[in-house]
């Protein structure tokens, strides 16, 4: 799974209409989420931080949200944009999270050990398991 790092607001413009998954590491403005959807309309997720997350454009939140698209909260650690502009999640966390619920255990438990293992802020873990539903 791919995740698009998208840091400013000029970012907005490189995004391929085949992305589906971004990260916004920069306030963004009931407009800005308005060209995000516009140049991606395949768009299912915005990941944004933590910090930016509390204080989203209640307008732009809503907007996004009868689009159909996730808003989650979480960072994207380790991630260095100036070498690649997506931050990768790898097959293995997939499949570890499919051995997972194979094994009977309830999304949160999931959510707490693959967080704890990946890196991954539990709502985005939360979110790869309802995709895999």
């Amino acid at each position: 799974m791919k995740i698009r790092i998208v840091s400013s607001k000029d970012d907005i413009n490189d995004i391929t209409r085949n992305d589906q998954t971004v990260h916004l590491a920069f306030r963004a403005s009931t407009t800005d989420m308005f060209k995000l959807l516009q140049s991606s309309p395949r768009l299912r997720a915005v990941q944004v931080p933590p910090s930016y997350y509390k204080n989203m454009p209640s307008t732009g939140r809503a907007f996004l949200e009868t689009q159909g698209v996730d808003i989650i909260e979480g960072d994207v650690w380790g991630h260095r944009r100036d070498i690649d502009e997506y931050y990768v999640i790898k097959d293995a966390v997939i499949d570890r999270i499919r051995g997972l619920r194979s094994e009977g255990l309830n999304v949160d438990e999931i959510s707490s050990r693959i967080s704890w293992e990946s890196k991954l802020s539990p709502a985005m873990v939360n979110y790869i398991i309802k995709q895999l539903a």
